[in-house]
């Protein structure tokens, strides 16, 4: 439902988190300003020193240097592991940042340079208010339905209060692990760690390492230890095997059981002598400085349950999540939520009334839960952006070629994992096709910009 914009009261709005979803929500809004249409104040808080959230890498594990829990959890030589046309945004294209097509697999730094160059060319930072080192400690609800915000200046160790209509939380869902634990982990005397530690493939060199998890993360370190040199991989299903054409060094069994010193054990009564365990076993939905009335629970599905069209609160419309969907689509679907939840508060789409909005929720989320195949996934994803589309005015976008691509790239995935990063894929913004890249995935050594660009 779209209503015409009404004349309200002055809104402050807070937005928590400076990565990409952050970022969409103050694109958003200054596409509003620059088509002359009156915006709130927007306030921007982040805990690290840079904008761009986990694209920022860092060396460091555990805990920041203000002894914060660390956001980060991409590692050195870290490179996109789906093409870059599906999170290629509708305003600023691949060819318009670079000057000419460049691979479709790019390295971290590459992708990290192309989200902050629609920023730079915005001047978001300059235009907003952004206060970076700054955590948001809690959030309470109030009588007359605003936030009061408690935040604190991790430089000058100041807390302050602020009153605030509207609250944005932006901060994703992969930054605090999901660690399970096993018999003998306690006294297993190899190298033991979460993906979200994991820095650098280089570092096992030789080593037999195994892996709990059967997702992204542990097909992608899987690669990065092959790449690097890695001894053997032994990746660990619970449910199902990823199931892909590895290279000879790396294999599949199925759930690991227990440990016995170095030695680990899984169900199918096998063992390993491993030198090291990395748990590639997901991540949490984590919101501390909320009140339990104001979280919503969920694992990492597409569609949350308790969010209205994947971003207002049911419960409380005045407080908004972005990128809370197990993901497909990423920078494209931050964009078309950034622009759903501006026109919201800015009372240019009017909201139902609760009981509707649970009929909504409820029509989605059973979709969601249905679905088998990761075919249906991805026509789910496609379905819940095109959506958000229709209630705004975010530029065209061939939002089904997307999907089409995601197939595609699923495909080339199962043909060879170790080349699928290696094909070129058609910009849905420009119809340009990607240049190839330098040389074979597994050969292709070099991740800075510079060395990437000379593709």
């Amino acid at each position: 439902m779209v209503a015409e914009q009404k004349s309200k009261t002055p809104k402050r709005v807070c937005v928590i988190g400076a990565g990409p979803c952050g970022l969409a929500v103050l694109n958003a809004f200054e596409s509003a300003r620059a088509k002359g249409e009156d915006i709130p104040e927007i306030v921007l808080f982040d805990k690290q020193d840079e904008v761009a959230g986990l694209w920022n890498y860092t060396w460091r594990t555990g805990v920041d240097r203000f002894g914060e829990q660390l956001h980060n959890s991409q590692y050195r030589y870290l490179w996109s592991n789906g093409p870059k046309e599906c999170l290629e945004l509708a305003d600023y294209s691949f060819e318009e940042h670079f000057g000419k097509p460049i691979p479709s697999f790019p390295p971290r730094v590459v992708l990290r340079d192309y989200l902050l160059g629609r920023v730079k060319k915005n001047k978001l930072l300059e235009k907003f208010d952004v206060r970076m080192n700054h955590i948001v400690r809690n959030v309470k609800d109030l009588e007359d339905e605003s936030f009061e915000v408690t935040y604190e200046d991790l430089n000058q160790r100041k807390i302050s209060t602020e009153i605030f209509s509207q609250v944005i939380v932006a901060i994703g869902h992969f930054s605090v692990p999901h660690f399970p634990s096993y018999a003998g982990l306690e006294s297993y005397p190899g190298h033991l760690l979460h993906a979200h530690d994991f820095r650098d493939a280089a570092s096992y060199k030789d080593q037999k390492v195994v892996l709990v998890g059967a997702s992204y993360s542990a097909e992608d370190i899987a690669l990065q230890l092959h790449k690097y040199g890695v001894g053997e991989v032994i990746a660990s299903y619970r449910t199902q095997a990823m199931g892909f054409k590895w290279p000879t060094n790396i294999t599949e069994r199925p759930c690991l059981t227990h440990i016995d010193g170095k030695t680990v054990h899984f169900s199918d009564n096998s063992t390993y002598e491993a030198d090291a365990i990395i748990f590639c076993t997901g991540y949490q939905y984590y919101f501390p400085f909320l009140p339990q009335h104001l979280r919503f629970e969920s694992p990492n599905i597409e569609y949350p349950n308790g969010l209205y069209k994947g971003t207002v609160l049911n419960e409380n419309t005045n407080l908004m999540f972005m990128g809370m969907q197990d993901q497909w689509y990423t920078f494209t679907m931050f964009d078309a939520e950034a622009f759903y939840v501006r026109d919201v508060i800015l009372g240019k789409i009017e909201l139902p009334d609760k009981s509707k909005r649970d009929v909504d929720i409820k029509k989605w989320y059973d979709r969601c839960i249905a679905k088998t195949t990761a075919v249906e996934a991805i026509e789910f994803q496609r379905d819940f952006v095109g959506d958000l589309l229709t209630y705004t005015d975010y530029p065209k976008h061939d939002n089904d070629s997307i999907a089409e691509l995601l197939k595609a790239w699923k495909i080339h995935k199962s043909e060879n994992i170790l080349t699928y990063r290696e094909h070129c894929h058609k910009s849905p913004v420009t119809g340009t096709v990607g240049a190839p890249l330098y040389a074979p995935w597994v050969d292709a050594m070099d991740d800075t910009l510079e060395g990437f660009l000379k593709c």
